[in-house]
């Protein structure tokens, strides 16, 4: 990130504020390795930052009143009172960053109002966690104002409490924490429970491959009600099989969990995915740890039959992506995010990129679709200060 960029956007809060802010901030979006859905299972995830980030520049205020500006949004700058702020209450953009203002003032925090003006080059609804990228921003920012000291955690369960009571979006905790501790050249294994994380380096360029990001460009929408019926499936399913959550399922005993669930169809798919794609987390682990990289491919591959067949969240440009991009050559392709649209992966040799690229292209446009936006997945710093 930039000088230019962080004076860009100080320049322009200058023009909307007439004062200079107190600082810039920068906080990333992610692509998730493998792990999805298992956030909120009390699993195992394993995001990594990515270069696109959402930047803010914020200046503090005493007069419990928050003025929220986007650069990507066509509207004027909104003001808000911070004693008026209530869940539910906003179905705009700012429920996100007025979100994290509410969340932070309910855990006892004095944070008593803020100028702010916020852009980003995070895709938005393409399942790269853009509206995370915007909430660990504004908390990383007001953190470092109000003199909080919290923790990149701490933020990111303040972030998920903005996200699940403000905005009504039933999300894990996996995109805010990957937001705010995510490492450069590193992939976060995390441990939803407990919150324990490993830093596992993945530097793919070193070993000659790419790891591409395909945005399908079909919107996607977390507070949309699909995601929320699988999420009290898996509820059910943990209900049902007497266990806390689905993580408490062992991979050994998977089989004579479900038949302990039958004819319960439904939710016997969601618990089979649950499970076994915590074992995939814990395969690809290995598998980098132990320098086999391209190892990995197989287990993507896997994890996307899984959310396809099981879960019940692809669609067909995503479908198409991987399926385009394994009979091209890749290591191994999957859906990424909470699904119904938005971005697949594809893990690939160097020297393969180009093909795949312009065989997933070609592809779109002979099945009449939007066609895709392809891009590099290079592992990236977490949440930061600009200046």
């Amino acid at each position: 990130m930039s000088e230019a960029v962080a004076g860009a956007v100080a320049g322009r809060f200058r023009e909307l504020y007439g004062t200079d802010p107190d600082g810039v901030w920068a906080a990333p979006g992610r692509v998730n390795l493998i792990g999805e859905h298992t956030d909120y299972n009390d699993g195992f995830v394993m995001p990594f930052a990515l270069p696109h980030v959402a930047v803010a520049a914020v200046a503090r205020r005493d007069d419990g009143v928050l003025r929220l500006h986007s650069a990507d949004i066509e509207a004027g700058v909104t003001e808000l009172r911070l004693d008026e702020l209530a869940p539910e209450s906003d179905r705009n953009w700012t429920a996100y960053p007025a979100g994290v203002v509410w969340a932070l003032r309910e855990a006892g925090h004095d944070v008593t109002g803020a100028d702010v003006h916020l852009t980003s080059t995070v895709p938005s609804g393409a399942g790269l966690s853009s509206s995370a990228a915007l909430e660990v921003v504004v908390a990383l920012a007001l953190n470092d104002l109000f003199a909080l000291d919290l923790k990149g955690w701490q933020l990111a369960r303040l972030c998920q409490r903005a996200e699940n009571v403000y905005v009504g979006a039933p999300t894990g905790i996996m995109d805010q924490t990957a937001s705010a501790c995510c490492r450069a050249g590193h992939a976060l294994f995390l441990d939803t429970r407990d919150l324990s994380q490993r830093q596992i380096p993945l530097d793919l360029a070193a070993e000659g491959m790419r790891l591409l990001v395909v945005d399908t460009r079909v919107k996607h929408a977390h507070s949309d009600g699909e995601y929320g019926k699988r999420r009290a499936g898996c509820e059910k399913g943990a209900a049902l099989l007497g266990v806390d959550a689905l993580r408490d399922v062992p991979f050994d005993g998977l089989e004579a969990a479900l038949e302990r669930l039958a004819g319960e169809d439904e939710v016997r798919r969601l618990v089979r995915h649950v499970v076994t794609e915590d074992a995939r987390v814990e395969r690809v682990v290995s598998l980098l740890e132990a320098g086999d990289t391209e190892a990995i491919g197989p287990v993507l591959t896997e994890g996307h039959a899984s959310l396809r067949d099981d879960f019940r969240i692809s669609c067909a440009e995503l479908d198409l992506v991987v399926d385009t991009a394994l009979s091209a050559g890749a290591l191994g392709a999957r859906m990424t995010g909470g699904g119904f649209g938005g971005s697949a992966i594809v893990l690939a040799r160097a020297a393969d990129v180009d093909t795949l690229t312009k065989a997933v292209e070609e592809a779109f446009a002979a099945a009449g679709f939007t066609a895709p936006r392809v891009f590099e997945a290079v592992p990236s710093a977490g949440a930061r200060r600009l200046s």
